[in-house]
């Protein structure tokens, strides 16, 4: 190509003008060794750039890093501390602020007594091969019972090899019991020191298994145990309830469950009902056996048998109560559902709020005065018209509820003829005398006229004496009980002018 061509092609070209092409060569000058030692003087005219990765390597000792090998370790050792400190910032990422922490510690490349420049929030590293702060074991003696010869003879009965070998035996221990690691002490225990330790954590291992027994196979403190939460689900599985919302009242006999009625075939459920579930705690009922084993509905029932059937039957005499109740008209829960021992009922309230109890209600003076003289009327129909005495009556077992007073807890509820019922009767006298009394009720009659009034015996009083009182009831009990043993009934006339008797309930 000639000199015009070449200058055509350098106007037309769009990067602008182009500088002379060097001038061409041929294969053999390159190959030269004197244009490659040309070459190098050129290039060592410059001065040479530092390298810092080079500084670094080279700056204690100039003379090992002639070795391949030393630089590929010093290389691996730099890279290993870069992971190092990434391992650490994901480390201190994942566990945050938890009191408990993960550790990366194995993965890393290099320990922390490896690393000078290791930060200070790190764990300090120790080889736990040899600790000179951990105990030595004790020297045990052989199966020979001695060791040694002579005067330095030492037997299994040596006071410091036999405190160092109880000492090591404490480690046997149950591991809930804190016997300490006793860190560079030579502890010794006498005999008599460990035996109580051994003894006490014997005890209250027994004790945490009795405790763990009593919890599963009776109630606890809110009365729900295994299989009386199994059949509280059963209900709401089944449609009975639509859910169980929360405990109203615990008492010594039983815990009180507010609930959502559901649906049953046989019944319209409430829309609130309450779930009465009695407790199956032996002690509860140790006292309270007289109430049921000499009632003559039960008496053929109950016997030594398993705590929880007794407490069915105490969940059924309190239906059976209740029932005789409302077919007299006395204001009183409706029974819903009894399964074992859990019973249902109607709730006395309105929108999940329990009706007061009768000592909590802040009733007027006419008010009060009116509530008296329902109380008053109840325990005649109960008396005459259900043939049942209460036995717990008191301002605790009465709610107030639409100006109505109405009464709940019956299940120790008895009928007249029980050997103690006029007892309980008199009692129930008492504590709602003293009630009415204390309220302001002017009205309010004593003991004995209010228990002649609910009765219509007409028991004399003599000078206001209890004792006297109480021994003419005790008489009269004796006489009705020969009565039934000799007639073999369930009633008895309970007026001495031969009246006929109360006629037997066969619907409960």
């Amino acid at each position: 190509m000639d000199q015009s061509g070449v200058a055509a092609q350098t106007q037309k070209s769009p990067w602008g003008s182009v500088g002379p092409a060097p001038p061409a060569c041929s294969l053999t000058d390159v190959m030269s060794e004197q244009l490659a030692r040309q070459l190098d003087e050129e290039n060592s005219a410059f001065p040479g750039l530092s390298d810092p990765a080079a500084d670094l390597l080279l700056s204690e000792d100039a003379a090992d890093t002639t070795s391949d090998l030393m630089l590929a370790q010093m290389l691996q050792m730099q890279f290993d501390r870069e992971f190092d400190d990434q391992l650490r910032r994901e480390e201190k990422k994942f566990n945050g602020d938890s009191k408990v922490s993960i550790s990366f510690e194995n993965y890393r490349m290099v320990h922390p007594y490896e690393d000078s420049d290791s930060s200070e929030d790190e764990v300090d590293w120790q080889d736990t091969r040899r600790d000179p702060y951990k105990a030595d074991k004790p020297q045990t003696t052989p199966r020979r019972g001695f060791s040694g010869k002579g005067k330095n003879i030492t037997t299994k009965h040596d006071e410091v090899m036999c405190g160092r070998k109880n000492t090591a035996r404490m480690d046997n221990f149950a591991p809930e019991v804190q016997v300490g690691d006793g860190l560079g002490m030579d502890l010794k225990l006498s005999n008599q020191v460990f035996n109580s330790l051994k003894r006490h954590c014997y005890s209250e291992q027994r004790r945490s298994a009795r405790l763990h027994e009593k919890k599963e196979h009776s109630t606890a403190e809110h009365a729900v145990d295994p299989r009386t939460r199994l059949l509280m689900y059963k209900m709401v599985n089944a449609g009975v309830l639509e859910n169980i919302n929360g405990c109203i009242s615990t008492g010594k006999e039983s815990v009180v469950f507010h609930g959502d009625g559901g649906s049953l075939e046989e019944q319209p459920v409430p829309e609130e009902v309450v779930l009465k579930v009695f407790k199956t705690t032996l002690n509860e009922f140790k006292t309270r056996d007289r109430y049921i084993k000499d009632d003559q509905r039960f008496k053929d029932r109950f016997g030594k048998q398993n705590p929880r059937k007794i407490i069915r039957l105490w969940a059924e005499k309190e239906m059976r109560n209740l029932s005789r109740m409302k077919k007299a008209g006395i204001p009183c829960p409706d029974v819903v559902l009894l399964k074992k021992h859990i019973l249902v009922m109607s709730f006395i309230g309105k929108e999940h709020v329990p009706a007061p109890k009768l000592k909590d209600v802040k009733l007027g003076s006419e008010e009060m005065k009116g509530a008296y003289q329902q109380v008053v009327q109840l325990m005649q129909q109960l008396y005459h018209d259900c043939n049942l005495v209460h036995a717990d009556l008191s301002e605790y077992n009465m709610l107030w509820h639409q100006g109505k007073v109405w009464l709940i807890d019956v299940s120790q509820s008895v009928e007249p003829t029980h050997p103690h019922g006029l007892e309980f009767l008199f009692r129930d006298c008492r504590n709602v005398s003293t009630f009415f009394q204390k309220s302001g009720v002017a009205e309010a009659m004593s003991v004995y006229k209010l228990f002649n009034a609910v009765t219509g015996l007409n028991i004399p009083v003599v000078a206001e004496d209890e004792s006297l009182f109480m021994a003419e009831i005790v008489a009269l009990e004796k006489k009705q009980e020969d009565h039934i043993q000799r007639r073999g009934k369930k009633t008895f006339p309970l007026t001495e002018d031969g009246g006929p008797p109360l006629e037997p309930d066969f619907d409960d």
